[in-house]
């Protein structure tokens, strides 16, 4: 697979090669939760145990975007089959819309106790290690426990992340719940800088919790009592019961056949079903150059149809009134694609027939490897600290709808639409490889846009994260980042598109991918040029 890409780089961007190895690989948005991936593999564990410490490191040293009250999504590729894990969070069984509404609420707030559902993240490390792993549990906290004992040395755009959200939740955390906040995140009363020495004594406490309780502690122990208190003091939603209540779900991955290659996806609640939907459509099509303004334009016509259907449709898979198959169906895909012509338009829903994130990928030696990503929303998420233990509650409620007709309404126990998603590709049933591309709702756009870059222009993983790419917004509205070819811009603006040239790279999400030679088991990694990402490899 590695042999069949060209080298072509992008110049204006990150002028990183790809970067190849036989023994394992593991990518991410942080070097140092990179190195703790590498650590586990050095120590004999495989590719879910490098998995599990990466992300555990992760909330250590990228909080920005993750921490440990955070949700995650995992595809696994083992023993040569493919598994899916959904640990997305429930709503509190005691929330509901008309509670909401007697409290005042007419829509879910961003901040605050009421968007908090339950997280998932550590009872997933818990799932994976006890289904997969090689290692002890409590080996994979190692590297995360002493980072944050220790403290580490910010990176640049880490830094810059975090400084953007102290400023802003100066302004606007005002009430004395987010206190715990500032305490953890800004101890001397300011954000750290880039090559600041942080650390964070609480947070080292719960990850040794939850090592040496295999995340027991979290839902039905000292940590699960410590969130509960602090709820109840707050006269918030969020129980010990519901946390107790807990377990992901292993789920099987959905795809289609792009071109002959299988992309997968979670089933929703995640909203990886859109970029196979967008796949669909242009799947219909020939693509025979890149920088083209016809390329550009099918596929944001594309996204924006599937995106449409996605917004109606998706929630908790229990409660949608859709089938995943009648979405997937080629049937459909070919009813959509006839109404993407030569101008842009306003997309709308079909009709079937009824019924802020890190992203990691790993990989050993023995050809398992791991798609996954985990996600507070909207970067250091609800703002909610738990005091003295660095957990940093998820906003993952903030996505439901308090209008009771709509399909993603808030309920007692429902799954939220979801909008971290892992990726991954295999060709006649052997394992190309995971990729993921995190953001937001550029996340599957994100998707669309590496998989055409890695299968109809044989870019290389570094190429295909290098290339140019675009967010299509609202209605006709499509942001384009700082390297995107003008003369593109202006043809899609004849075209009717809305064009927004963005000042930053961060905008258009931040990817990693690994790919494997099943031929020779070489990898071949590339890694996000617009965050501090790094490739560690044995």
């Amino acid at each position: 697979m590695t042999q069949q890409f060209d080298s072509l780089y992008y110049p204006y961007a990150s002028r990183r090669n790809a970067v190849y190895s036989r023994k394992g690989m593991v990518a991410t948005s942080q070097p140092l939760a990179a190195e703790a991936g590498i650590e586990m593999l050095r120590k004999g564990g495989n590719a879910v145990d490098a998995a599990i410490a990466t992300a555990a490191a992760l909330t250590v040293v990228e909080p920005t975007s993750n921490g440990i009250g955070s949700d995650a999504f995992a595809i696994v590729w083992i023993d040569g089959n493919i598994h899916g894990l959904n640990a997305s969070g429930y709503a509190p069984q005691h929330m509901s819309i008309d509670s909401l509404n007697e409290a005042g609420y007419e829509e879910m707030p961003t901040f605050g106790k009421i968007p908090v559902t339950v997280p998932g993240t550590p009872a997933a490390w818990a799932e994976l290690s006890e289904k997969f792993g090689k290692l002890p549990f409590e080996e994979l906290f190692v590297p995360a426990i002493r980072y944050a004992e220790e403290g580490f040395p910010l990176s640049p755009t880490l830094a810059f992340h975090w400084q953007s959200a102290y400023r802003k939740f100066k302004e606007i955390l005002t009430d004395s719940i987010f206190d715990h906040w500032f305490e953890t995140f800004a101890p001397d009363g300011k954000a750290p800088q880039a090559g600041d020495l942080w650390k964070s004594p609480g947070h080292a406490k719960a990850l040794r919790e939850i090592a040496k309780t295999k995340a027991q502690s979290f839902y039905t122990g000292d940590l699960a009592d410590e969130i509960d208190a602090f709820f109840k003091k707050h006269d918030g939603y969020l129980t010990k019961d519901d946390l107790a209540n807990y377990q992901p779900q292993w789920v099987n991955p959905i795809k289609v056949n792009y071109r002959g290659y299988d992309v997968w996806e979670i089933p929703p609640n995640g909203q990886g079903i859109i970029a196979l939907m967008a796949l669909n459509i242009l799947n219909g099509y020939t693509f025979h150059e890149k920088e083209s303004v016809d390329t550009y334009h099918k596929q944001i016509e594309a996204v924006k149809l599937a995106f449409a259907d996605g917004l109606e449709y998706i929630t908790d898979q229990t409660k949608m009134d859709v089938s995943v198959e009648e979405l997937l169906s080629q049937d459909y895909a070919d009813k959509r694609r006839e109404l993407i012509g030569d101008e842009a338009v306003d997309p709308s829903p079909g009709e079937p027939q009824r019924g802020g994130t890190v992203y990691l990928s790993t990989a050993d030696g023995d050809g398992n490897m791991v798609s996954f990503i985990q996600s507070n929303y909207m970067g250091f998420g609800s703002g909610i600290v738990i005091p003295g233990t660095g957990i940093a509650m998820q906003n993952r409620g903030h996505t439901f709808s308090l209008d009771p007709n709509h399909v993603n309404a808030l309920k007692p126990g429902k799954q939220t639409y979801h909008t971290i998603i892992p990726g991954f590709l295999s060709k006649d049933g052997e394992a190309v490889g995971p990729f993921g591309v995190m953001g937001g709702f550029m996340q599957p756009q994100g998707h669309v846009q590496v998989m055409m870059n890695t299968i109809d222009f044989a870019l290389n993983p570094q190429a295909s994260l290098d290339a140019p790419r675009w967010q299509w917004m609202k209605e006709k509205v499509v942001h384009v980042d700082p390297s995107f070819p003008e003369h593109i811009a202006q043809a899609l603006q004849r075209k009717g598109h809305n064009v927004k040239r963005s000042l930053y790279h961060s905008e258009f999400g931040r990817g990693q991918i690994i790919w494997r030679d099943p031929d020779t088991g070489v990898l071949c990694g590339g890694t996000e040029p617009r965050t501090d990402g790094h490739i560690a490899v044995l």
